[in-house]
């Protein structure tokens, strides 16, 4: 049976967002200052966490079924001590512990109790600490990173969000919107750029609305634009990238700040969600149609190649045939390089679940969805095809998974380059010229000379 432990291997699976990877990468570092050891494989490991998401109802499901696989272990092995940590763990609480398969629930602002509860859990007392915190962000730890090539990390600049779309529980797992102080922003971003990483890239729930208020002086205050200035001023060498954006938000400080530093990546994910000014409304987005589209020429007029995806939802509460129409009308418009399609799934306790029935038969929300997934591959490729001739400056990310005498890596716009590898390695920055391309990906020659397309 399971009994409470100090030290031994610790086995992480993360689902979801990439905010979720730094959480685990968080996660991990307060662990090994216990004397944990991080194993790949779960069936060595002491500790089992699932790091999880609650943003749809299929997320969930898969940790339901993942906590069945963790049983077995438990089965073969009395010892081990599974969590459940992150979104999920804050959203159903103690109905993860009904099954006596799960030793440990620890939300989103409770990452410095795990060692603790790992301590206290025995198989008559499991842990929970589901806590929100108005101030924790985790500034003083350094994440251990865990992607496997060292070429790109995440940095985590603020928690929690105040928005409270009407169909999100964001607000609910993660609590209220709080930033990180600047300095330990820049001091982790000039840390991963002397361990030789060439690129990061700037989280939030809403990035562009990070504000620093210095409690000493507001000569210190710092607001999302100053911060992107800090971290591109640490090397021209040093890429920054951010994620996301907010279309209530997106400033024009921001969008001029990107302009001005080449080491800055022409991309911005700007979640539209949809085109209906009615449907903008009940989601309580805070914006307009009419507002979205001026943000949008307001980009492309001071970053003309600049790459710009977005999220979509199909078949929200009371979504009109008219309300989708301007759905695919404004993707027309904007012409979206890629996009996260998704249909409604009501998630319990938001404002939606609560006040708006959700009335869009499932084949109706199907049939909307597969004509936006339908629209978007068209507006994909057409987007690629403009790039053919086109020279990108890319960081080479790692080897093509169809082709093992081939690399990838993005271009500034956040388009993925394939091209064969010629000798150059991970890590390295290379210039290509694009030649052809499928709806996802541009196929590129390395060209030693030429002059690279747009702000790269």
């Amino acid at each position: 049976m399971s009994r409470g432990k100090t030290g031994g291997k610790v086995y992480i699976e993360t689902y979801g967002c990439q905010m979720n990877v730094n959480d685990s990468e968080v996660m991990l570092s307060i662990l090994q200052d216990e004397g944990y050891v991080r194993t790949e494989e779960i069936g060595e490991a002491d500790v089992i966490l699932a790091n999880t998401c609650s943003i749809r109802d299929n997320a969930e499901q898969r940790i339901w079924g993942r906590i069945e696989q963790f049983r077995l272990q438990k089965k073969n092995r009395d010892n081990v001590i599974i969590g459940i940590t992150g979104c999920m763990a804050e959203r159903l609480k103690d109905r993860l512990l009904d099954n006596h398969v799960v030793d440990i629930v620890a939300g989103p602002d409770s990452y410095r109790d795990l060692p603790r509860m790992l301590k206290a859990v025995t198989p008559d007392s499991p842990q929970i600490n589901v806590l929100l915190s108005h101030e924790e962000t985790y500034a003083d730890i350094t994440p251990v990173r865990m992607d496997k090539n060292g070429v790109s990390a995440f940095i985590s600049i603020m928690r929690g969000c105040n928005n409270v779309c009407s169909y999100c529980v964001v607000p609910y797992t993660r609590g209220a919107e709080r930033s990180r102080d600047p300095k330990t922003i820049i001091r982790e971003a000039e840390d991963l750029f002397s361990r030789g990483y060439k690129e990061v890239c700037l989280l939030g729930q809403n990035v562009d609305s990070y504000f620093w208020k210095d409690p000493d002086t507001a000569d210190n205050d710092m607001n999302f634009a100053q911060l992107l200035e800090a971290v591109a001023k640490i090397s021209p060498e040093f890429r920054v990238r951010f994620s996301t954006s907010h279309p209530k938000d997106i400033s024009d400080e921001v969008i001029y700040t990107m302009a001005m530093y080449d080491n800055i990546c022409s991309h911005i994910h700007l979640p539209v969600q949809s085109g209906s000014n009615a449907m903008l409304e009940k989601m309580r987005r805070k914006y307009t149609r009419e507002w979205y589209l001026e943000r949008v020429r307001k980009i492309r007029s001071v970053i003309p190649d600049c790459g710009i995806t977005t999220d979509v939802i199909a078949g929200f509460c009371g979504e009109t045939e008219e309300d989708h129409r301007d759905t695919l009308s404004l993707m027309e418009e904007v012409g979206f390089d890629s996009a996260f399609m998704f249909q409604y799934s009501e998630r319990p306790g938001t404002l939606a679940a609560r006040k708006y029935p959700d009335d869009v038969p499932e084949e109706v929300k199907t049939r909307r969805l597969n004509e936006i997934i339908a629209l978007q591959n068209r507006l994909s490729l057409e987007s690629n095809r403009k790039e053919i001739g086109k020279v990108h400056r890319v960081l080479i990310e790692g080897t093509s998974k169809r082709n093992s005498g081939e690399l990838f890596g993005r271009a500034g716009n956040n388009k993925v380059c394939v091209f064969p590898a010629e000798g150059h390695k991970t890590g390295e920055y290379v210039d290509v010229e694009v030649l052809s391309c499928t709806s996802a990906t541009l196929i590129s020659r390395l060209c030693s000379t030429g002059k690279v397309s747009g702000k790269e």
